[in-house]
């Protein structure tokens, strides 16, 4: 038996119920979640959502197995096809965001920076500019702390364009 990896929509605010009845039948799904920030009113509240709002991934062998009783099940909406056909998820992009993850599927930031670390920005207006890491996002964002004009100013900036400063 030879699982792949498939992307399913489940119905708007289901991912719970989704998952659940699908495991209930013997499914692998994996739901990878992410915290995010919400401003509601004047505050903020941090609250966890999937990675991919509307989708999951739900793994099963098309081969031997009918796959449209998946469309039915509670909390589902649709099994994602292309030109009616099902096309499978690379079994290495399943695993290596499964890495990123936690036990109970939420993504972990990447530790490769701490807050306080000097880093050099790589790309960018202020290429080559020294800053130091503030706080991190879930979406790859960081806050970074730069003297400008001998202001210290606050940028956010995607991790792929920064380093550690030797």
């Amino acid at each position: 038996m030879s699982k792949e990896w498939f992307i399913l929509q489940f119905k708007p605010n289901a991912h719970h119920k989704a998952e659940m009845n699908l495991n209930r039948q013997g499914f692998e799904t994996f739901l990878p979640l992410s915290d995010f920030i919400l401003q509601q009113n004047s505050r903020f509240i941090k609250t966890t959502k999937p990675l991919f709002p509307g989708y999951m991934f739900i793994a099963f062998d098309s081969k031997n197995m009918s796959w449209g009783k998946i469309n039915y099940t509670y909390g589902v909406s649709r099994l994602i096809t292309f030109n009616s056909a099902l096309k499978a998820v690379p079994t290495s992009f399943i695993i290596n965001l499964m890495k990123r993850c936690d036990a109970s599927g939420k993504l972990q930031v990447n530790k490769q920076f701490k807050k306080g670390d000097q880093v050099k920005i790589l790309n960018g207006p202020f290429t080559n500019f020294i800053a130091t890491v503030e706080t991190f996002e879930a979406d790859k964002r960081i806050w970074i702390l730069m003297d400008l004009m001998g202001r210290e100013t606050k940028f956010k900036i995607d991790i792929n364009n920064l380093k550690i400063s030797n």
